[in-house]
């Protein structure tokens, strides 16, 4: 067992779960046609996909279109489940259909644990860590809903030994002059108990003195606590990186020269929360300005070159510091290391429904890239466009140029901690049918000449 919790699996253990995932994929493909007929599972398949299809196109229209439109568009997307289930009740073939789904999930997991990495590629080294003699941390009170309050952290952390300063009053406090005073007075640790945007600033001062920065997950998401593995529920035990640490040596994202650690988004995303309207009422904001952004009326029209390919006039794009999960394009979830010194890309381009369905068949091929490349430029046709940069709306001149720095940030964390969740695997047939039934040597067979 790993210290993300999952339990580590050898080549033998990686076989047997490939061949039982094939096993309950064939149990799958079997249970319709064993009980519905070829014919009725030819119908079970047209019914559910075109349900399926109806269901996207609908809700495309309700994004991307005002008025009753968009609240028929609402109720279609409602009721196409609704008539697939019932006819699917009428025909009495629920249950396999229900059947052969739990079949199919289960085949799903076993080939994800089959495909999972070894815990050597998906843990980031560590190195040893003295104790910091001369730490400085910089605490914002009102980040998280005042969880540095809440668990007494600027007392915790001076009996440390720590020097804390609180980012109290209305002024807004320049973080960066905050952490290059303390250093030009000997600090030899810095730290944040924060958002992630407060940790950018002071990571990126950190790297430029090759000085370890500590991360205490007292901000509201924590994005770049969980990546490193850090007890996100209790910011204290950040704090034990202090007496008993070790050291990631991970990468830092820059975007028009400023750091970033987790990603930065354009586009669709970026537009929205720039709007003054966003804070007062997201959800009413969102559902006003999609439709023109969504089908190209509003908004600078970009273009995306990430290495030596270009994205023309994609409705959104993440640039991550490391790629983030294969089921995770959002920007929601985990990236399980932070040193492949690589940026992650993610494009979105769907001008229409026939689009937007073309990536549920996979025939818009266009429409979803993911890529894994040093530098990605983002132009525009305008000099200026919006950014959501670690959670943080900026306006960035064009082009807007976003590298990788490997190694760039020392990290100082707990020795003991929660660790990080690998990201699933993509899958990948022709790579599990290997696995399963690929040849293995006889334990001790000497080789032969």
């Amino acid at each position: 067992m790993n210290r993300s919790g999952i339990p580590d699996t050898g080549d033998r253990g990686r076989r047997w779960w490939a061949r039982v995932a094939f096993v309950f994929a064939a149990g799958a493909a079997a249970v319709p046609i064993l009980f519905a007929g070829v014919l009725g599972t030819v119908a079970l398949l047209i019914v559910g996909t075109g349900g399926v299809v109806v269901t996207v196109a609908a809700l495309y229209w309700f994004l991307t279109r005002r008025g009753i439109l968009r609240w028929i568009s609402l109720g279609v997307a409602i009721v196409a489940p609704i008539v697939v289930l019932t006819l699917f009740i009428r025909a009495h073939l629920l249950w396999v259909v229900l059947l052969a789904y739990v079949l199919a999930l289960l085949a799903v997991v076993c080939a994800r644990a089959a495909l999972r990495g070894r815990r050597a590629e998906t843990t980031m080294p560590e190195y040893p860590a003295p104790p910091a003699q001369l730490p400085f941390l910089i605490m914002n009170p009102h980040s998280g809903g005042g969880k540095v309050a809440k668990f007494d952290l600027k007392r915790r952390a001076e009996e440390l030994g720590a020097d804390v300063v609180l980012l109290e009053g209305p002024a807004t406090v320049d973080v960066t002059a905050l952490a290059q005073q303390a250093v030009a007075k000997g600090a030899d640790l810095l730290g944040v108990a924060g958002g992630d945007g407060t940790q950018a600033l002071v990571a990126a001062v950190a790297a430029e003195h090759h000085l370890p920065f500590l991360v205490i997950s007292a901000g509201t998401r924590n994005h770049f606590a969980m990546d490193l593995g850090l007890d996100r529920a209790d910011p204290t035990r950040s704090l034990d990186a202090l007496r008993d640490g070790v050291e990631l040596r991970v990468d830092l994202g820059t975007i028009n020269g400023r750091t970033f650690v987790n990603n930065a988004s354009f586009g669709v995303y970026a537009e929205i929360v720039r709007s003054p309207a966003y804070r007062d009422d997201k959800a009413a904001t969102v559902l006003t300005l999609l439709p023109d952004l969504l089908t190209g009326h509003a908004g600078p029209r970009l273009v995306a070159r990430i290495g030596e390919t270009a994205v023309e006039g994609p409705q959104a794009v993440l640039v991550s510091n490391n790629p983030y999960g294969n089921s995770d394009l959002a920007g929601l979830s985990r990236r399980d290391r932070l040193d492949r010194g690589v940026l992650g890309a993610v494009t979105l381009s769907v001008a229409n429904t026939r689009q937007a369905v073309g990536l549920l068949r996979r025939t818009n091929v266009r429409g979803l890239t993911q890529e894994t490349p040093m530098e990605v430029i983002v132009d525009a046709d305008t000099p200026e466009i919006p950014v959501g940069v670690d959670g943080e709306s900026l306006l960035l001149r064009t082009p807007v140029r976003c590298t990788i720095e490997p190694d760039a940030l020392r990290v100082r964390v707990p020795r003991t901690r929660p660790g990080v969740r690998p990201a699933a695997p993509a899958f990948d047939w022709v790579r599990l049918w290997r696995t399963a039934y690929r040849p293995h040597p006889a334990s001790g067979s000497a080789p032969r000449d």
